[in-house]
């Protein structure tokens, strides 16, 4: 292989690409089995839930839209589409933003709390089975902290707004 592409700048290194396949491998295979699981059982997608999730987060149930995609890496325009859908299911409302009048918030519904509530125990199993069984318990901590410093350092250097 080349050390360059033919745009001029470089290529991964064989171990920067194994292990990048790797990952992106793990992450495709992941989100199919979290989204077959929460769909099959509960009717939610994995975006579902993960809006819930980030909702149920807050204090208060809700979250600004803006401050909401920040969070779930997500654009505010595919937010604001998403949640309408989710609206629509009466898993969550929008509302003048407690904190910004000219702002909307997201706000989690009782629907949406037991939606959440009732898909939790499955989606940490296939979690917990798919993933952490493939660790030994001392890998963990050393995991979070790689991948923490990951996300921190694409949220500092990404494209898309950085959560509140």
């Amino acid at each position: 292989m080349s050390p360059n592409n033919p745009e001029g700048g470089p290529w991964l290194t064989p171990a920067q690409e194994s292990a990048w396949r790797a990952y992106m491998g793990l992450s495709l295979q992941m989100t199919f089995e979290m989204n077959r699981q929460l769909t099959e059982d509960h009717g939610l997608s994995l975006a579902d839930y993960s809006v819930l999730v980030a909702l149920a987060d807050s204090p208060d149930g809700r979250r600004r839209v803006s401050d909401l995609a920040a969070e779930i890496g997500w654009e505010r325009s595919r937010a604001s589409h998403h949640l309408a859908r989710m609206c629509a299911r009466g898993l969550t409302d929008r509302a003048v933003s407690t904190t910004d009048g000219r702002a909307t918030d997201a706000v989690l519904t009782g629907a949406g709390r037991a939606a959440l509530d009732g898909a939790a125990a499955g989606h940490v199993d296939v979690v917990r089975r798919l993933f952490f069984d493939g660790l030994v318990p001392e890998e963990i901590p050393v995991l979070e902290s790689i991948l923490t410093r990951l996300r921190d350092h694409v949220r500092t250097n990404g494209t898309l707004p950085r959560p509140q």
